[in-house]
C-alpha cells in the first residue's frame, strides 16, 4: 500500500496537533481525517474505512489504549499510539491491547511518516489474481502462504498487520528460528531490548489466536536461545 492509497484517521484532544499532523501528512500524500476524542473517533470509524488510525494515548473520557482494546474486537486496522508515557510498562500495555506500534510525545513528524509508512507496507496487498495455492497446516488452521491468509475452517480468522507480517516472516522457513532481534528488525522496528520485548508481545498475541494452550505452544514454539520458530504439521 502507498501513500496516495492511504486514508489516516488522527484522533488526539490537542487541536494544534490534530492540525499540524493532518497538514503535514496531507502533503505527503495521506487523506486525513481527525477526531477530538474517542466518541468522535468511534462516529467517523462506523462511517467510513481507515487505513490506519493514530491514537493519543492520554484522551480526556475514553482513553486511547481502552479503545485500541475494544477496536480489535471488530477490526484489523493498524493503529499507532502516540503516548507521552516514558515508561516500558505504558507502551506494552498498549501493545497487548493491540497497537502494532507506538511513538512517545515530543516527536519530529518525519518520525511519525516512518513509522506509518512501516506500518503501511507490512499490510498484505491483495492478490491480482489466483494464485497457486500452498498451505501449511497447523491442526485446526491453514495458513495460505501465497495469499497471506489464516484459516479455521471456513472461516478466515482476522490478523492484524504485524501478526500478518510476523506468520509470512515464520512462513517463509518453517521449522527454523528466527531471533528476535531479526523479528525487530523485520518488523521495521529499532534495535534494543524494549524492541525485542514487544516483539514477545506481539507474539504472546499471536499465540492466542492460534494455539489451543498459549501458555504451551506447539505450532509457533519458543527455541531456547534462538527465538521463535513456525512448526507445521
Amino acid at each position: 500500500m502507498t501513500a496516495p492509497d492511504a486514508h489516516l484517521l488522527i484522533a488526539d484532544d490537542d487541536a494544534r496537533i490534530r492540525g499540524l499532523l493532518q497538514k503535514f501528512l496531507i502533503r505527503n500524500g495521506f487523506l486525513v481525517s481527525t477526531a477530538r476524542d474517542a466518541a468522535h473517533a468511534r462516529r467517523l470509524l462506523g462511517g467510513l474505512d481507515f487505513d490506519l488510525i493514530v491514537l493519543d494515548v492520554m484522551m480526556p473520557g475514553e482513553d486511547g489504549i481502552s479503545l485500541t482494546r475494544d477496536l480489535r474486537k471488530r477490526m484489523t486496522t493498524p493503529i499507532l499510539l502516540l503516548t507521552a508515557k516514558g515508561e516500558t510498562g505504558d507502551r506494552i500495555a498498549g501493545l497487548e491491547a493491540g497497537a502494532d506500534d507506538y511513538l512517545g510525545k515530543p516527536f519530529e513528524p518525519k518520525e511519525l511518516l516512518l513509522r506509518i509508512n512501516a506500518i503501511l507496507r507490512r499490510v498484505p496487498a491483495p492478490e491480482d489474481g489466483p494464485a497457486a495455492p500452498k498451505h501449511l497446516r497447523l491442526g485446526p488452521f491453514r495458513y495460505d502462504v501465497a495469499r497471506g491468509e489464516m484459516w479455521h475452517g471456513a472461516d478466515l480468522v482476522r490478523l492484524t498487520a504485524t501478526e500478518a507480517q510476523l506468520m509470512r516472516i515464520f512462513s517463509a522457513s518453517p521449522g527454523e528460528p528466527v531471533s528476535r532481534a531479526k523479528l525487530a528488525e523485520d518488523l521495521g522496528r529499532a534495535r534494543g531490548q524494549a524492541q525485542e520485548r514487544a516483539v514477545d508481545v506481539q507474539i504472546t498475541r499471536l499465540r492466542r489466536k492460534l494455539e489451543t494452550d498459549p501458555k504451551q505452544p506447539r505450532y509457533l514454539q519458543t527455541v531456547r536461545g534462538a527465538g521463535y520458530m513456525l512448526a507445521p504439521d
